[in-house]
C-alpha cells in the first residue's frame, strides 16, 4: 500500500506519544490496537455467570480520571498551536526564542491563580514549566525548517501581544484543569489514560510528529503527584 503524507505523519505523529509516554503499559495501548482476529469457527459466548456490570452514569464519567486528564491533553496542545504564531511573530527579528523574563511571568501568574483556587502552585508551576518548554520545542523546529526551506517561511507576521493573549486565556483554562483533577493525577492510572487521551487529541487534530513530540513533553511531569 502507498502511504499518502498524511498517513504517515499520523503514523509519526502516533508514534512519538507512545515513544515519549514509555511505560505507560497496556491500558493505553488498547484502545488503538488491532482488532483480535476471527477464529474460523465462531462459537457462541458463554452466558454470564453474573448480571452485567451496571454501565457509569454521566455524572459518574464526567468525574472519571480520564475525564479530569483529557482537558490536560486539550488545551495544552491548544498552547502548543500558539507556537506556531510566536515562532512566525519571532522570526528574522532580534526576539529570542527563550525569554526568561516572559517565563517567569507566566509561572509567577499560574502560581497565583493556582493559590486562589486552592491547588498546589508548586505542582502547577512544574507542569507550567513543561509547558513552556515544549512551546520552544515546536518553535525551534519550524525554524529549522524554515532555514532549510525558505519557501516554508509564513508571509504574514502575527502580532506577538495579542498572541499572548490567547495564551493567556488557555494558560487559565489549563491552571482549572490542573485544580480540578489531584486525584486523578496521583492515582497509579494516570500515565496510561493520560497517555490514551495525548493519542486521541493528537489524533483529532492530525498532528504532525514535531507537535506530537511537543505535546508529550508538555504533559511530562502531570502525572509526577498532585
Amino acid at each position: 500500500m502507498q502511504l499518502t503524507p498524511s498517513i504517515r505523519s499520523a503514523l509519526a505523529a502516533g508514534a512519538a506519544v507512545a515513544v515519549l509516554f514509555a511505560g505507560a503499559g497496556a491500558a493505553a495501548a488498547a484502545p488503538f490496537g488491532p482488532a483480535a482476529a476471527p477464529s474460523a469457527q465462531p462459537t457462541a459466548p458463554p452466558a454470564p455467570a453474573t448480571a452485567p456490570p451496571a454501565q457509569p452514569t454521566a455524572p459518574a464519567a464526567a468525574h472519571s480520571p480520564y475525564a479530569q486528564l483529557r482537558p490536560l491533553a486539550t488545551f495544552s496542545a491548544e498552547r502548543l498551536a500558539t507556537a506556531d504564531l510566536v515562532a512566525a511573530a519571532k522570526w528574522g527579528t532580534d526576539s529570542p526564542i527563550d525569554d526568561p523574563a516572559r517565563e517567569q511571568e507566566v509561572l509567577k501568574s499560574v502560581a497565583d491563580q493556582a493559590r486562589q483556587l486552592g491547588a498546589d502552585p508548586a505542582a502547577t508551576t512544574r507542569i507550567f514549566r513543561d509547558q513552556i518548554e515544549a512551546n520552544k520545542v515546536v518553535q525551534r523546529g519550524l525554524f529549522r525548517q524554515w532555514e532549510a526551506n525558505p519557501a516554508q517561511v509564513p508571509t504574514e507576521r502575527p502580532d506577538l501581544q495579542e498572541v499572548r493573549k490567547e495564551i493567556n486565556r488557555v494558560n487559565g483554562e489549563l491552571v482549572r484543569a490542573i485544580a480540578a483533577s489531584p486525584r486523578a493525577r496521583s492515582a497509579p492510572s494516570c500515565t496510561p489514560l493520560l497517555t490514551t487521551a495525548a493519542a486521541r487529541v493528537s489524533a483529532e487534530r492530525k498532528l504532525d510528529g514535531l507537535h506530537a513530540v511537543a505535546l508529550a513533553r508538555s504533559l511530562r511531569s502531570v502525572c509526577t503527584g498532585a
